[in-house]
């Protein structure tokens, strides 16, 4: 059933702009940039959202297919965003491999655009949300990242240094809690 709902797809857009920290991630975005040169942000856009919508729709099964249950996946999730959390707050890098001939699909598309948070995110929105609001909010999220790949020079000029800091901070927090809750609600389906 198809429930278009305004408030769900604000609260999922919000989730997943936090967890995706595509302005969080503007450094990263810049360092790439002046290592491969030109970034193709339409590709990388698209990418992204095809890994999000058939992770959204097939995920699932997949996981099943290889004999993981989306408690564990969405517990292993949780610690993948507490750590890049950890990585936005206290600004220290854990792991990222940025080692590539072409930045638009690895790492751009993923997994920094669409990662193992984005893809464990997904998995619990999808048993919380109707599905149709979580698409809508993928694609808006998409034209987001769009437009901040594509100005990502001037967005690193007009809030300088401190101002990319502040938001890295801001959004590292509320993924901590995002990860903990995601990590409160999936515990309990371990060891029934």
């Amino acid at each position: 059933m198809m429930e278009f709902d305004i408030r769900e797809i604000i609260t999922v857009g919000m989730v997943l702009f936090a967890v995706i920290d595509i302005v969080g991630s503007i450094p990263i975005i810049v360092d790439l940039r002046t290592k491969h040169g030109h970034i193709e942000s339409e590709k990388a856009s698209i990418v992204a959202a095809v890994i999000m919508i058939v992770f959204l729709f097939a995920g699932e099964e997949l996981l099943k297919l290889i004999g993981i249950d989306v408690n564990s996946f969405a517990v292993a999730g949780s610690f993948v965003l507490f750590f890049l959390a950890l990585e936005m707050i206290l600004g220290i890098r854990i792991y990222r491999d940025e080692e590539a001939s072409s930045a638009s699909i690895v790492p751009l598309a993923f997994p920094l655009i669409a990662g193992a948070g984005t893809m464990t995110t997904l998995l619990s929105l999808r048993s919380q949300f109707y599905t149709i609001n979580i698409v809508i909010a993928i694609i808006l999220n998409i034209i987001l990242v769009y437009i901040v790949l594509k100005s990502s020079s001037k967005i690193e000029k007009m809030l300088g240094e401190n101002g990319l800091g502040v938001i890295r901070k801001t959004f590292g927090v509320v993924l901590l809690a995002i990860a903990v809750k995601l990590f409160a609600a999936n515990v309990k389906g371990l060891f029934v």
